[in-house]
């Protein structure tokens, strides 16, 4: 429990625990920071590390001159890119050993199949849009390893999703953490940005749910 809360902590005040490493590390704090998006990227054991609520604050401060926009925008992206790269490398890795028995009854040759067809035809959308979810950007360049999407195309869709995600929520920290109304209710604020990055998957399993009832319903007449 103590763990739990001591994360939850963190997250909802990700802005102290930054000015801390700034007070104490100065130019290091670069180095942390990409140490800390690059593991949440490319570990797929650390997806509770603090993605998005992370770059907004590092991005409101900067805007009162803490820290650089420009290196903060180039630490990010380098340390999103590389993530998901190894990421989707560690899945290519690990992915034939996982499927390799026919016997098993988890990880199936069919199941690496359907993710493989899954990712050729959808997986540009899954890795882009995928980086705005939280737990969800973590595993999708696993997965895409796993599934053997063509290293080429699943590269392409991580730099555009890396730098799409850097620049959203790091530019909207720094235009709008000079407001003091964000100032003032930065913990809500996060907590809001966690809550909006959960609709879409949220949205997408109420969609499948209502389907699967729909056909429960139909087979049962």
């Amino acid at each position: 429990m103590s763990f739990i809360s001591d994360a939850v902590n963190f997250v909802l005040h990700v802005d102290k625990f930054l000015t801390y490493l700034i007070q104490v590390f100065g130019n290091w704090t670069y180095v942390i920071l990409f140490a800390i998006v690059f593991c949440e990227t490319g570990l797929v054991v650390t997806p509770f590390f603090p993605g998005d609520s992370l770059l907004f604050v590092a991005g409101a401060l900067a805007s009162s001159g803490s820290l650089d926009i420009l290196f903060l925008f180039l630490t990010f992206c380098a340390a999103a890119i590389i993530g998901d790269t190894v990421n989707y490398w560690i899945g290519s890795f690990i992915g034939p050993r996982l499927f390799k028995s026919e016997k098993s009854r988890i990880f199936k040759k069919e199941y690496l199949e359907r993710t493989h067809d899954f990712f050729e035809k959808y997986g540009g959308n899954a890795i882009i849009l995928g980086r705005f979810v939280p737990v969800i950007r973590t595993f999708a360049p696993f997965v895409a390893g796993i599934g053997k999407m063509r290293y080429r195309k699943f590269l392409a869709y991580n730099v555009v999703g890396g730098v799409a995600w850097v620049s959203l929520f790091l530019l909207a920290g720094y235009y709008f953490g000079t407001l003091q109304i964000v100032r003032d209710n930065l913990s809500y604020v996060i907590i809001a940005i966690i809550l909006v990055s959960f609709i879409p998957p949220v949205a997408e399993f109420l969609k499948h749910w209502r389907k699967s009832g729909n056909k429960t319903v139909k087979q049962g007449k």
